[in-house]
């Protein structure tokens, strides 16, 4: 009859309401939608080639991609908000300040480095532990609702971007990205993100995991020695190298084919919408089926999608083909937490899963400069394509050979949402 009631900001659905807005604004949206409609204009102003550009937002991504698993050690031993929310500020500061970048390529170069480091701690690793460490039964779900934000942010923030591009120029909209940054992401991390350990001690049932739960698992050093750590990390070099690679490009690859700037920039609200789509898809299938399974068709969707876009059949099929590549984007990184989560547990997530976004960073970065690279060499981006499609076959099967069974399946308990 006396039970205390619940603050409602301490139910973990609120820790997903704080993913999907932070990951609106974070570091795979701003480096691969929003500074896609920012390589023309860079080229033309200094005369460089797109593979110079793309060289500089490549590095930005492997810096990233080295930062990731210091980030998820430094998550592991000092909890997600704090780390988080220095990363916000310092991704904030480093986006701005490309504003200043002048006509030197090396310079240009560095700047783009230091943004892909101070953006590894504003990337999704974060709230994927958060919001795996406050769900089990229900993780695929709340993974796919959190991580739903970068599909919001593929909407929107290549809009907001095109928008700062026309009234302030490049330079003005690197520092309307930064401000952009800070405004959605601290707030939301600030008020409504919270640790695992610090959310209510209720019945199983209503928080959905034991506190003891989260130290399941392998340690890092146990999960690098297993065959199906190097299967993923595989996997997630090859889809994102192929998926990422043709969507940065995918502005100028439409505007090259006769495809206006104005209706391309609208095509990524499609893409956008199809990220958002493939995310929710993709965790309510993880709640159901092998998860490898599932993984297998968000690696055939975008592997289509590029053969669309490789084809030129006409804009109807290229638009169709950059939102199937749009749908299998939205589920690599909720494939990633769940994957690992099962195969590998909680004990050590944030830097096994700092390995993984690792891989992830470094097959996002090559991507851009395979294509770039293949324009400048051949005035085309048709030999990039082509390589991507062959890459996500081979993904495909790869797939096809992990494990049957989970180490660290989901418990049996019933479970209700909150």
């Amino acid at each position: 009859m006396n039970q205390k009631k619940r603050w409602p900001l301490q139910s973990p659905w609120w820790v997903v309401f704080a993913a999907c807005l932070g990951l609106s604004v974070s570091s795979v949206t701003i480096l691969q939608f929003a500074l896609s409609v920012l390589i023309k204009p860079i080229s033309a102003e200094f005369g460089w080639g797109r593979a110079t550009v793309s060289t500089a937002l490549s590095l930005a991504t492997v810096l990233l991609a080295i930062g990731a698993p210091l980030v998820g050690r430094l998550i592991d031993r000092w909890g997600v908000r704090p780390v988080t929310l220095a990363a916000i500020t310092l991704a904030s500061i480093a986006t701005a300040l490309m504003s200043l970048a002048p006509g030197n390529a090396v310079i240009f170069i560095v700047l783009s480095a230091g943004l892909g480091l101070c953006s590894a701690g504003q990337a999704p690793l974060a709230y994927a532990k958060a919001i795996a460490g406050a769900f089990d039964r229900r993780r695929g779900l709340a993974l796919g609702i959190g991580m739903a934000g970068v599909g919001i942010g593929t909407a929107l923030v290549p809009r907001f971007t095109l928008a700062l591009l026309e009234t302030f120029g490049w330079r003005g909209a690197f520092v309307g990205l930064g401000l952009l940054i800070f405004v959605v992401a601290f707030p939301a991390v600030a008020l409504f993100l919270r640790e695992p350990a610090t959310l209510p001690s209720t019945p199983k049932a209503a928080h959905e995991i034991s506190d003891a739960e989260p130290a399941a698992g392998l340690t890092a050093g146990q999960a690098l020695r297993t065959r199906s750590f190097w299967m993923l990390v595989t996997v997630f070099v090859f889809v994102p190298m192929a998926c990422n690679g043709t969507i940065v490009h995918l502005l100028s690859l439409f505007t090259d084919r006769g495809i206006p700037a104005t209706v391309a920039v609208k095509v990524f609200s499609g893409i956008g919408a199809s990220v958002i789509v493939g995310r929710l898809l993709c965790g309510v299938l993880l709640d159901r089926f092998f998860a490898p399974h599932v993984a297998m068709l968000f690696v055939a969707l975008p592997a289509l999608g590029v053969l669309l876009l490789a084809s030129n059949l006409g804009a109807g099929a290229q638009v169709a083909g950059a939102v199937l590549v749009g749908a299998g984007l939205g589920a690599e990184i909720d494939l990633i937490a769940y994957l690992q989560s099962r195969y590998f547990g909680m004990r050590a997530f944030g830097q096994v899963y700092g390995y993984l976004f690792m891989a992830f960073a470094i097959g996002a970065g090559l991507g851009p400069f395979a294509m770039g690279l293949s324009f400048d060499q051949v005035g085309s981006y048709q030999p990039a394509l082509v390589s991507f499609v062959a890459l996500l076959v081979l993904a495909f099967g790869i797939l096809s050979r992990l494990p049957r069974r989970y180490p660290f399946p989901a418990q049996p308990e019933p479970v209700e949402l909150p």
